[in-house]
């Protein structure tokens, strides 16, 4: 029999696990523009609630990325524009750091809902009535694996899927420091389950469309390196996401592009929005905490993965960001 790693916070999962059995109709929400731990997150606790004979709802801003297709109950995020439900009292909000990453979804929220919180970002604010939050796990996936262990549910190969997929993305294949022992164990789990690696590396990591590969093909052709190599910048306008027939969803990943470079340290992409501000994704290697810089501007995340909105023209935003950039890698003693 396979040794499995002991949860952190077993009385927050046990607090968890009682208020979503006293809870009969179920909101499941997580932040806009998901990515695959916030997709398998979600899809992982449709799976629980349909075991504990619940009733659920998933409720989203925008439309799914396609490459997640091969999930089950996929097909069942309802958009919340559409949506012509009653408003929620029993909410579980997942890998959202706070409650504004699902402000969208709050019309369809009751006053004074009982929030089930399950994220693993390190500035969560513990928001919930329940919260089950741990900074050291790799994914929300991580934790919704072990509050699957405590309701004693069998690992059907369905909600295995969609656990894997939320951490072998947050992971980014097993490559990033994220990656522990437990995470290892945890896949071995979900490989004995039934999941088949490569069915679902190949879509979530690999596959790619032609606008896609457009946009990336001018995004890489802005790329600056800072003079001391430390840093470098890539930058999306909205003119670059209609010239690809690309769409927002096309931009998750190439950030990974700038921090690949050999001699730095922190990756920086900014993309224009629709609503004329500035996204901001932040990707470090070893040694300085993103995080902190985000939360300068009102954003927050990981220590190596982390975001901000700012509300200023693309020029002011990269100069901006640069500027505490350089702030924290001097404080790292990198520069």
């Amino acid at each position: 029999m396979a040794i499995l790693p002991n949860p952190k916070f077993t009385d927050d999962i046990q607090r968890v696990v009682e208020v979503m059995k006293n809870g009969d109709n179920w909101l499941i929400v997580t932040h806009e523009r998901p990515d695959g731990d916030a997709i398998g997150s979600a899809l992982a606790i449709a799976h629980i609630l349909e075991q504990l004979g619940k009733k659920w709802t998933f409720l989203t801003e925008t439309v799914l990325p396609r490459r997640f297709d091969y999930l089950e109950f996929f097909g069942k995020a309802q958009l919340a524009s559409h949506f012509a439900g009653e408003r929620f009292s029993h909410v579980i909000a997942v890998d959202c750091a706070d409650e504004m990453r699902f402000q969208g979804l709050h019309g369809w929220i009751a006053n004074q809902a009982t929030i089930v919180n399950i994220d693993h970002h390190r500035t969560n604010p513990r928001y919930g009535m329940a919260n089950y939050v741990d900074a050291d796990a790799a994914a929300t996936c991580e934790l919704i694996f072990y509050l699957a262990q405590q309701l004693q549910q069998p690992m059907q190969q369905s909600l295995a899927a969609a656990l894997y997929t939320g951490i072998l993305t947050d992971t980014a294949g097993f490559i990033q420091p994220n990656t522990t022992k437990a995470v290892h164990q945890i896949a071995a789990e979900l490989l004995a389950a039934g999941v088949q690696p490569y069915d679902i590396a190949e879509p979530a990591l690999e596959s790619r469309s032609a606008a896609q590969m457009h946009l990336l093909q001018m995004a890489l052709a802005n790329l600056t390196v800072s003079r001391n190599g430390l840093y470098a910048a890539i930058y999306v306008t909205r003119g670059m996401l209609d010239g690809a027939g690309a769409n927002d969803d096309d931009v998750e990943g190439l950030v990974g592009f700038a921090r690949s470079i050999d001699t730095v340290e922190v990756g920086m992409l900014f993309r224009e929005t629709e609503e004329g501000t500035v996204k901001v994704s932040l990707r470090s290697k070893r040694r300085v905490d993103v995080s902190r810089v985000a939360q300068q501007f009102g954003g927050g995340g990981h220590v190596r993965a982390a975001g901000c909105v700012i509300m200023d023209t693309l020029d002011i935003a990269m100069d901006k960001v640069s500027a505490a950039i350089e702030a924290a890698l001097a404080e790292a003693g990198l520069a």
